[in-house]
């Protein structure tokens, strides 16, 4: 049984990983974020607007988090979210935690690519959001999601392929 946490920033990769290794280990695959836009756009708001929503309303994150606190329990999954790992180790669930970084200009311009935009508008989305994940972090849980410590894997995927990156991430399942 395989259970990995696919988690980074926006525009590091890790939805294009996380899909890639998916086909490759034939295991299920759920993106948290997938989750959290759907229930922005069932209130009626933009990610933004959410996110600021969410700083006060700490039951949606909650109800998320449980969901993937489920999820990794069961096993043999691909769990890509920001805070996958994080949950995976709070809870002392056996997972290969992987974070995927790479620079904000690079995050922007390939961001920038997917949604279209300027990379001066998607650098300064990027802060806000980040900013109000990481308040919303260390509010509810007192963690510091810049806090790399808890990852088996970390990667820079500015100089690497994502066939590259899942290799990397199989090796690593490979050794567990």
């Amino acid at each position: 049984m395989v259970t990995i946490t696919i988690s980074g920033a926006p525009g590091t990769g890790t939805t294009t990983v996380s899909q890639l290794l998916h086909k490759k280990l034939g295991i299920s695959y759920v993106y948290a974020g997938e989750l959290f836009r759907e229930e922005a756009k069932r209130h009626g708001m933009s990610l933004e607007e959410f996110g600021r929503y969410c700083e006060q309303h700490p039951e949606v994150d909650r109800r998320l988090d449980e969901y993937q606190r489920d999820l990794l329990k069961k096993g043999n999954i691909i769990l890509e979210g920001r805070m996958s790992g994080w949950i995976a180790y709070l809870n002392n669930i056996p997972a290969l935690k992987v974070l995927l970084t790479a620079d904000r200009n690079t995050r922007a311009e390939r961001i920038v690519k997917r949604e279209g935009g300027t990379i001066a508008e998607k650098l300064r989305e990027m802060e806000k959001r980040e900013m109000s994940e990481a308040k919303r972090y260390k509010n509810y849980y007192n963690v510091d999601i810049n806090d790399t410590s808890i990852y088996d894997i970390v990667i820079d995927t500015v100089d690497k392929t994502p066939d590259e990156i899942v290799s990397m991430i199989v090796e690593h399942v490979g050794e567990g």
